[in-house]
């Protein structure tokens, strides 16, 4: 038997790969099935971006039809004109930009905590913040709002922003936390051997690789942030402060809704969210097939 860059033992690979696998109809099935999921789950989208494109009499027409019978851009114009759109997206952005710093921020801090720590109480701690998740968002919503009400912080974005540095949120804790104890320990002893601190294990150890659990938790904060209703609904009031979640509701009212202007502004307001998707998804993958890893 002769090494790699000889000849093989009787087996040509190169034919292999050119006959390809053979066909095999569960495979074909269950691909079948994930394109007609993937198509169901896509129609809302294609529904939006025909709604956005429609004239306000094409909107309602029966029966429905995908492809609007004329293309209508200046819908998107009109949702700049109409409301102050540009005043709601960078209130939008401030909010998500703070949010998505302190979540990665502060989760991983209490992840490093728990994964690499050695403190008294830490197993009841972390089931304490795991029986957390279980609580309906209900439950803290009114006590948040007596808080930030005696604060004097209602109707500002402090009370959207302000959350997110106090701890993170227990699923992101969560999964950094199962990716931190993921990376070998014995990095962490070669480190201390070298003279590097606590902090410095966190900083220039453990952060620079767990990019992909970093990254993942980013788009999740950053998806959750840019879409939330209820927080702005509850603390915003005046219109200077309003997200673009709130300012859409301006086109739907009790006896007439707008929808074409509607979709044409929740369309451009995805915009980012498949940006930043696209430039991360990578990591996603690349997360969970790391956190499976064991040493």
């Amino acid at each position: 038997m002769r090494d790699c860059g000889g000849s093989t033992t009787g087996v040509n690979f190169a034919d292999v790969m050119k006959k390809g696998k053979p066909s095999n109809p569960k495979t074909a099935l269950t691909h079948g099935i994930l394109f007609t999921g993937g198509l169901l789950f896509l129609f809302p989208f294609l529904w939006m971006l025909s709604t956005s494109l429609k004239r306000p009499g094409d909107v309602m027409l029966y029966p429905p039809k995908l492809l609007p019978p004329t293309i209508e851009w200046n819908n998107f114009i009109e949702v700049w004109r109409i409301m102050p759109f540009a005043l709601f997206l960078k209130n939008t952005v401030i909010v998500t930009a703070f949010s998505v710093f302190g979540e990665l921020a502060t989760a991983s801090m209490v992840a490093f905590a728990f994964a690499r720590l050695r403190f008294r109480g830490k197993k009841i701690l972390f089931s304490i913040l795991m029986a957390t998740m279980m609580l309906p968002i209900h439950v803290t919503m009114i006590p948040r709002f007596i808080i930030f009400n005696s604060l004097g912080m209602v109707d500002t974005l402090y009370p959207l922003i302000i959350p997110s540095f106090l701890g993170g949120t227990a699923f992101y804790i969560f999964l950094l936390r199962q990716f931190f104890a993921s990376i070998p320990a014995e990095l962490d002893e070669a480190a201390r051997i070298d003279g590097c601190s606590t902090f410095g294990i966190f900083f220039r150890i453990i952060l620079p690789l767990s990019k992909p659990a970093l990254a993942t938790v980013a788009v999740f904060a950053f998806v959750g942030v840019w879409n939330d209703f209820i927080n702005p609904l509850i603390y915003l009031n005046s219109i200077d402060n309003q997200t673009l979640a709130i300012g859409l509701q301006s086109f739907q009212g009790q006896y007439r809704t707008d929808l074409h202007w509607l979709m044409a502004g929740s369309a451009i307001s995805l915009i980012p969210i498949i940006i930043v998707f696209v430039f991360v998804q990578r990591y996603f993958v690349q997360a969970v097939a790391l956190t499976g890893m064991k040493d």
